[in-house]
């Protein structure tokens, strides 16, 4: 393995821990931003759903746009490190103001969560598009990127752990009854430890891949590269369509069992009285990021065995089955609800492993292709399908409950309300990714593809 490729533990530890700070924001926004904006802020939930989408399809752009800053950015660092220095303080504030919740009426309040969100959006943008690129500028080895791919994900599934735990343990603990204080105290604390984590991945990573020339490439000329490259085209909608379907399941859990799931005789008895009233949600959450994070263990062995693409299919199929099986269980079945989540969410787990391992691909096919490396740019790819699915996911679970005629506020639940929650939960997530599984039967870059390309790099810029 040459120079290039080689990666210490220690590296390979604190670049994942870039992504536990990314995903203490991304998961406590996603499961419970809505239910917080409906249920405790006391938006509706057609606005909210209008919110969310309006926030996303905008911030597409700002994703490209800090691709191309990402790769013109000159410092001693390298070009995408800083940004994780320059970012942590901001993208900590900006969690907290998202769970701030100031005393105004209904048009206030929407003005307030315009402006945190996109706030937050652009924090987010600035640090996660570098973090994504420096992956790709980390080793050019593509197993060894791989392995740091599922050294990432093991952070970020961690960091998701670091949130729920968080959320579900200290809102009621810190805000002793009033949820609007426990939501903000507890953004306090995660927001201390998102920025701290973000600055150890600043101090224990490098930047050793050099670009092939020197060419002083344009935006206009990145962009031109961008939108020939099929295999980066192609891997932009199937992110877009696993984040949405990824995202549609975790914010459907609060709702599902907070209104749909029946608890009072269950043998979780003793557990949930963590958390109170959601602590059933939460421990489902929870289950879920725990299996996440064992995924991580095999994503590198069963992609040698089986090669990116299929097994992206396979890990697709075999989540979208198990989870739209979850229609038929009764409120009562909580083993089998359990159960089959967990499933499902094993080969969800590999997905974002497998999509920012092959996005580091697409940057080397496109380098090999046209002599020119816009990292940056191609890894904006990772966080526009991220917020851009989360923002349908977001549009559409809410579109959904409004259909069905959603009130958290009743005590009794009517039946066309349960049937929204409980298809949010299965049959849409599931029926939507099966357009992503159909997408990658045309991605191009194979296994022996990529060992093509990658040997031909390594051999110019030895020879540089």
């Amino acid at each position: 393995m040459s120079k290039l490729s080689q990666l210490t533990i220690k590296e390979k530890i604190g670049y994942a821990l870039g992504d536990t700070a990314a995903n203490i924001a991304w998961r406590t926004i996603g499961p419970f931003l809505p239910i917080f904006y409906t249920d405790v802020f006391g938006l509706g939930t057609a606005a909210v759903a209008t919110l969310l989408l309006v926030i996303r399809l905008g911030d597409g752009i700002t994703d490209l746009l800090m691709g191309t800053i990402a790769d013109r950015t000159k410092t001693k660092w390298g070009k995408f490190r800083p940004w994780l220095l320059w970012t942590a303080l901001p993208f900590g504030i900006a969690l907290i103001l998202q769970f701030t919740t100031p005393n105004m009426g209904v048009t206030g309040k929407l003005i307030w969560a315009y402006a945190t969100s996109i706030f937050y959006v652009l924090m987010y943008t600035a640090n996660n598009v570098p973090y994504s690129a420096l992956m790709g500028v980390m080793t050019s080895d593509i197993k060894e990127r791989t392995e740091l791919s599922s050294f990432r994900f093991f952070g970020a599934y961690f960091g998701g752990i670091i949130a729920t735990v968080g959320v579900i343990s200290l809102v009621d603990f810190l805000g002793k009854g009033d949820a609007n204080v426990g939501y903000q105290n507890t953004m306090y604390v995660l927001a201390v430890i998102l920025a701290s984590f973000s600055l150890i991945t600043f101090f224990t990573t490098k930047e050793r891949v050099p670009e092939l020339t020197n060419s002083n490439s344009n935006i206009k000329e990145d962009f031109k590269d961008l939108v020939h490259n099929r295999a980066w085209l192609l891997l932009l909608f199937i992110g877009f369509v696993f984040v949405t379907y990824n995202i549609i399941k975790q914010s459907s859990a609060m709702y599902y069992f907070t209104h749909y799931v029946d608890d009072s005789e269950n043998y979780f008895g003793m557990l949930t009285s963590w958390g109170g009233k959601n602590g059933l949600a939460g421990l489902y959450l929870l289950s879920l990021l725990v299996i996440s994070m064992i995924s991580t263990f095999f994503a590198p062995a069963l992609t040698r065995f089986f090669g990116k693409v299929k097994l992206f299919i396979i890990a697709l199929l075999f989540s979208a089955v198990t989870a739209a099986a979850m229609y038929w269980l009764a409120p009562t079945q909580i083993g089998g609800i359990f159960a089959l989540g967990i499933i499902s969410e094993f080969g969800a787990g590999l997905t974002p492993i497998l999509f920012f391992a092959m996005l580091g691909d697409t940057a080397d096919y496109s380098e090999y292709k046209n002599g020119r490396r816009a990292t940056g740019l191609i890894f904006s790819a990772g966080t526009f399908a991220m917020k851009f699915g989360s923002g349908m996911a977001g549009a559409i679970t809410l579109a959904v409950l409004n259909f069905y005629e959603y009130d958290g506020q009743v005590a009794q639940k009517s039946a066309e309300m349960l049937e929204g929650i409980k298809l949010n939960m299965s049959i849409i997530p599931a029926v939507f990714v099966l357009v992503g599984v159909l997408a990658l039967f045309f991605y191009p870059l194979t296994t022996a593809k990529m060992k093509e390309i990658g040997a031909a790099l390594d051999a110019q810029r030895e020879s540089n």
